[in-house]
Formats: C-alpha cells, sequence, structure tokens
C-alpha cells in the first residue's frame, strides 16, 4: 500500500509538471507598416508639386526587406483619376516580373489600398515596385540636393528610385537621387 502510494504521488508530481510546462508558444504576431511616409521624412522631400498628363513613363522604387516577411497590398496615391494603372513587381537582379497587377484609381488625391494574394519576400533580396503612369507626385527637397540612399523606413531599405520613359512594361534604367515621383507604396508584414 505504501509502495502504491509513493508511485500514486510520484505519478501526479510528473503529470502536475508535464501539464504546467507549455512547449507551444504562440507565434509572434507583427504590424502590417507601410513604409512610404517614413521614407519621405528619412529623404527630406518635403517639396510636392503635381504631375497630369505628362507623358507615360515606369518609375518606382527598389528596395530590400531586412527580415522576411510578405506583401499584403499596394498603395497608391495619384493626382488624377486612372481605372487601370499598371504596378509590376521586380525581381531587382534579374529584372524579371515576379507579379503585375492592375489598381483602379477611382478619384484624384485618394490614397487607393488594393489588396493582393501574400507575396513573399526574402530578407535581403533586392525587388523593385514600379508603376506605368502619365500622373504623380514629384515629391523633392526643397533645394533640389540628393537623399542619400539606402533609407531605412521601419523593416524596408530603399535602395533607390528608377524611371525610363514609355508604355511598355520594362525595367527601368535611370537612377535618380534628387525627387521621388509617386506616390506608390505596399503593406508589408513581418513573418518571422
Amino acid at each position: 500500500m505504501k509502495t502504491i502510494k509513493i508511485l500514486s504521488g510520484v505519478l501526479l508530481a510528473i503529470l502536475a509538471i508535464s501539464c504546467s510546462s507549455d512547449d507551444s508558444k504562440p507565434a509572434p504576431s507583427y504590424p502590417v507598416e507601410n513604409p512610404l511616409e517614413s521614407y519621405y521624412t528619412q529623404t527630406g522631400f518635403t517639396t510636392s508639386s503635381n504631375f497630369i498628363n505628362s507623358g507615360s513613363y515606369e518609375f518606382g522604387l527598389a528596395f530590400s526587406p531586412n527580415v522576411k516577411g510578405v506583401m499584403k497590398a499596394i498603395t497608391v496615391k495619384l493626382p488624377d483619376a486612372n481605372p487601370a494603372l499598371r504596378v509590376t513587381i521586380w525581381d531587382y537582379t534579374t529584372k524579371e516580373v515576379i507579379k503585375t497587377e492592375t489598381v483602379n484609381v477611382a478619384s484624384a488625391n485618394t490614397l487607393v489600398s488594393h489588396p493582393i494574394s501574400d507575396l513573399a519576400l526574402e530578407k535581403d533580396k533586392k525587388y523593385m515596385i514600379t508603376m506605368n503612369s502619365n500622373d504623380w507626385y514629384k515629391r523633392n527637397k526643397a533645394d533640389n540636393t540628393n537623399a542619400t540612399y539606402p533609407v531605412t523606413a521601419g523593416n524596408i531599405n530603399f535602395l533607390e528610385y528608377r524611371w525610363l520613359s514609355g508604355t511598355a512594361q520594362t525595367f527601368p534604367t535611370t537612377v535618380s537621387a534628387n525627387y521621388n515621383a509617386g506616390d506608390l507604396s505596399f503593406d508589408f508584414k513581418r513573418t518571422e
């Protein structure tokens, strides 16, 4: 009887210990972030001009996440409506198209958030997001001096701004450091 009580006590102690230790911790939840405003603050691009029907260009920002995550939405604001704005996500190194989306910018001067299926973005890999438009906001410093790249905006490092004249879906080749034509960005969520 004494042996049974001892064994029962040991068994209860083991059960109590195994129940109290929970090895399954919930995965951390990270907020969704949009790096554009931080980018403008870091670059000092606080002067803005509107360009409407000013010739078509493929233009946007090269970037690299400093953590693994997903792009969840494309965000854009234009000074004129465009029901079929083409937005492209590129592999910066290979210049290949990863994803193309058509965004309906129904109203001028209104921020549009265009949800996409989660697009996995690798840590330290270089990407580019561009749009093809003849309307944009030009943002620059008051003295038109260059920004210093890379620009860290939250978990995103912006590497440069690029553009190319025309309507073709072609990787932009011209780099400019003294302005950004936009406003084109994305919602990013860290995953680990």
